[in-house]
């Protein structure tokens, strides 16, 4: 019987696979389970922490299904004992409970997943693979290592121009809720989309991220699975999480629930030290935000080529505006790496009346906007219902297509169509780069 789902980790691969669980009637069923796929084998079945080390380092298996409460020693002592003697190994932590800071404690201790019994068998099956496919580069890296052969020997080839991409990494931004800073980050990441360019659209609004919303997109890979692995962050790993967008574009997911973020935030530098370790393999990287300041959002406005800041047309957006744009001058940003847009702007001429003028928001902002996005409530709403972009529209000349295009097109000359400003841009960049965990109110030169 050949499964789909089967042959995703290899053409005839056989995942084998370590059970560590104190409730001998667990291991059974688990086993059970498993013996029903064609791809999956059982090595070993345990019922201590302390066993289930030891035949770890003896079996060396793929995937070690393991609980987290057992009496001698917990999932989370003993997998970070394999993780240190066993790298090639990944671990599938599994618990009753469905706690974040044990998801929290797994991740740090190196788990690759956590499933919260009675786990289902589809779950179980589609776990299993899933991370043994992510694994796969770090076990072939911990395998050349140890041979002493080369890893380049062992890739396969890169994609033309990956390493050598422009990198540009562009923040999308808004102090304030409702200003559309997912719309904006996820039709300017298509707008720059062309042929020979390569675009990664980011969802690091990491609590409550829309980006999967907005395309219709579902996938159990997120940036959640490449934060225990960021300083031996390899291209073919992550480019097994990454997922594509019917129209070619492609997506790094945020957590997939709220509590997951925590996961993330215990390293505040991860998700840009993530997206500097890959820019090379993109043109363009666009970063959806959420709007609370911390420390990940710091280092991701530390890593920006740009940061594309929205506003709204009302006197408390204007008013957070400022206090940004105060906040970048303390961290001495040179002007030009922020550029200022509208969003939401009203058509209605009697709505107009009652909102602050763009004249003199720039005016109080000494800034200038450089694109107003008319507010086109239908059109959003319409595009998301669809999983489509905004910029797909096929009449480009109606708003408010023309001004993301418009907005897409400006960025492109600017980072793309002079090569000494680029050299400028990324000079910049560099000199930017400070260390986090100061607080906000202290992060000065």
């Amino acid at each position: 019987m050949n499964r789909a789902g089967a042959n995703q980790s290899g053409e005839g691969e056989i995942i084998s696979i370590l059970l560590v669980d104190d409730i001998p009637e667990t291991r059974e069923n688990i086993k059970k389970l498993l013996a029903f796929e064609p791809d999956f084998k059982v090595i070993g079945s345990v019922g201590t922490g302390r066993e289930g080390v030891a035949m770890a380092k003896e079996l060396r298996p793929n995937i070690i299904i393991m609980d987290i409460n057992m009496p001698d020693m917990d999932g989370i002592q003993a997998t970070t004992l394999i993780t240190e003697a066993v790298p090639t190994a990944a671990v599938i932590m599994m618990s009753v409970q469905n706690d974040p800071d044990y998801l929290r404690r797994a991740m740090l201790a190196g788990a690759r997943n956590f499933l919260t019994k009675p786990i289902l068998p589809d779950e179980l099956y589609n776990t299993i693979r899933t991370v043994h496919i992510r694994n796969k580069p770090i076990a072939a890296q911990y395998t050349a290592m140890q041979s002493a052969v080369p890893l380049e020997t062992q890739r396969k080839p890169s994609a033309e121009g990956v390493g050598n991409r422009a990198g540009h990494i562009i923040v999308v931004y808004s102090p304030q809720g409702g200003a559309g800073c997912t719309t904006v980050a996820t039709n300017l990441a298509s707008g720059l989309m062309k042929e020979g360019i390569r675009v990664l659209l980011v969802d690091a609004d990491l609590q409550f991220g829309d980006v999967s919303v907005f395309l219709n997109l579902q996938s159990q890979s997120t940036m959640v699975d490449l934060v225990g692995n960021v300083e031996d962050l390899d291209t073919e790993l992550f480019d097994n999480i990454v997922v594509t967008h019917d129209s070619g574009l492609k997506v790094l997911m945020g957590p997939a629930r709220p509590e997951y973020a925590e996961v993330i935030q215990s390293n505040p530098n991860a998700v840009a030290q993530i997206l500097e370790k890959i820019a090379g393999n993109y043109d363009f990287i666009i970063v959806d935000t959420s709007r609370h300041l911390d420390e990940t959002l710091l280092a991701l406005f530390d890593a920006a080529t740009k940061i594309v800041l929205i506003g709204m047309p009302t006197l408390a957006s204007v008013k957070n505006l400022r206090f940004v744009l105060d906040l970048f001058d303390q961290l001495t940003y040179p002007p030009d790496k922020t550029m200022m847009i509208l969003n939401r702007v009203p058509t209605d001429r009697n709505r107009q009346k009652l909102l602050i003028s763009t004249d003199r928001i720039e005016k109080f902002l000494k800034r200038s906007i450089e694109v107003e996005i008319p507010e086109d409530e239908i059109t959003a709403l319409t595009a998301m219902s669809k999983g489509v972009l905004i910029v797909a529209q096929r009449d480009r000349s109606r708003s408010p297509v023309k001004e993301l295009i418009q907005l897409a097109e400006l960025l492109h000359t600017r980072l793309m169509g002079n090569k000494d400003h680029v050299e400028e841009d990324e000079a910049d960049k560099k000199g930017q780069q400070r260390k986090t965990g100061f607080g906000l109110l202290s992060r000065k030169n």
